[in-house]
């Protein structure tokens, strides 16, 4: 076989300006449910967002994505009518009257006040039964799906446009809804739209549900809970500065 030719890139360090860019728009991400303004996303930006999420990394190259779009006002009605069925059933399972009072005051989507939703799946079958970097763990694929889900959530926030992530659905009854495959299961149901605002702070951290926790005490050197070995004192004070 012939060796093809492979291209390289040689600029391997971004200026301060774009480097400030992309920490922008991590540090900035939020999970929007409730400032979604009518206007609809213009074709090239959407589809920019698309092509952003397929570039994604994907284990054994597999890319085992669908985007299902979902623009139907009678569609988003019965996937609202899943998620109220599953809500419902979600604050049950708090075990304190407070706890189950502050989830009844949150607002958890946007399906029918964002323009379009968005249904990020994986094929489990995309690549066959044996893949590169899946032969010991199954799940790589799913986690490859998620790596899109993170890559269209940050180019949409450089484009100013909302993304709210909705979780809470009873899998089996979705997955029928939107006549998915058997082997297709549904990674991420996302409402995207142009937002009144971003929120500062997350949601759930402003409504007192949690706090953000300190990534000096998540982070371990060499084994489990070995967590401050004198030689990493300076890498561990940087650690606890403010991080943008």
């Amino acid at each position: 076989m012939e060796n093809q030719s492979i291209e390289h890139q040689f600029e391997h360090v971004f200026s301060n300006a774009e480097r400030h860019a992309v920490y922008k728009a991590i540090y900035s991400r939020r999970d929007v449910r409730g400032q979604f303004k009518p206007d609809p996303i213009p074709d090239e930006i959407l589809a920019r967002l698309l092509q952003a999420a397929h570039h994604a990394p994907s284990v054994g190259f597999m890319q085992p994505w669908n985007f299902l779009l979902i623009r139907s006002r009678e569609v988003r009605q019965q996937v609202h009518q899943l998620f109220l069925e599953a809500n419902r059933e979600a604050e049950a399972m708090f075990e304190t009257a407070e706890k189950r009072h502050i989830y009844s005051s949150l607002k958890l989507e946007g399906i029918l006040e964002s323009p379009v939703n968005l249904v990020i799946t994986c094929d489990r079958e995309r690549a066959g039964p044996v893949v590169i970097g899946r032969t010991h763990d199954m799940a790589m694929d799913v986690y490859s799906s998620v790596c899109a889900v993170q890559n269209l959530w940050l180019a949409a926030r450089g484009e100013g446009v909302g993304v709210g992530w909705v979780s809470i659905f009873d899998r089996s009854k979705l997955k029928k809804l939107l006549n998915l495959p058997a082997q297709v299961t549904p990674v991420a149901y996302l409402c995207l739209g142009y937002v009144e605002h971003f929120l500062s702070e997350p949601e759930l951290k402003s409504a007192g549900w949690r706090e953000r926790l300190p990534l000096q005490e998540l982070v371990y050197f060499d084994h489990w809970e070995n967590s401050h070995p004198e030689e990493e004192q300076g890498l561990l004070t940087e650690l606890a500065r403010p991080a943008y």
